[in-house]
């Protein structure tokens, strides 16, 4: 199973849509406060739809109560200070996948203690960042894919016909 972290998320709707994203790829969200939200709140709850409550969640109330209950996790940081593409990284089973708060991205003073293992998507221009939910998304399937979308269904099916 692959892990998502968010470090300090600020907008509901974002979550949300990453715990949708979370649930349809039976990956685990893990969260380490302080949030901009509350879990709660009717914009999380919108966003996620009714997958909210199928979604495995866990929250920290800081970095360190993060890194003290994942003790040895291989966590790759999203951010757009890396040199490596996402693309580069191998992710393995379990690994875990970190991206910061929309404003300010994961602190600098976590990122340096982690260079070979920050990773960034490619962006045109001047852009500062892309959302945060597509983000998650991207990398995410990036790492399914090299997992063989283990344990997904890979296979479509019309509803009312049927493939020629």
């Amino acid at each position: 199973m692959l892990n998502i972290v968010l470090f300090e998320p600020e907008i509901p709707a974002n979550t949300g849509n990453i715990g949708r994203t979370c649930v349809a790829t039976g990956t685990r969200l893990h969260l380490i406060e302080p949030l901009g939200f509350r879990l709660n709140e009717k914009a999380l709850k919108r966003a996620g739809m009714d997958y909210w409550n199928e979604l495995d969640v866990t929250t920290y109330i800081d970095y360190a109560d993060f890194l003290e209950k994942n003790p040895g996790a291989k966590i790759y940081m999203a951010t757009t200070k890396a040199s490596k593409v996402y693309t580069e990284a191998e992710y393995e089973d379990g690994c875990y996948i970190m991206f910061g708060k929309e404003s300010a991205g994961i602190p600098e003073e976590i990122l340096v203690q982690h260079r070979e293992d920050c990773i960034r998507i490619p962006m045109c221009g001047d852009i500062r960042s892309l959302n945060l939910g597509n983000s998650a998304a991207i990398v995410l399937y990036e790492a399914l894919r090299q997992n063989n979308f283990a344990g997904m269904n890979t296979e479509g099916h019309l509803h009312r016909l049927t493939w020629e």
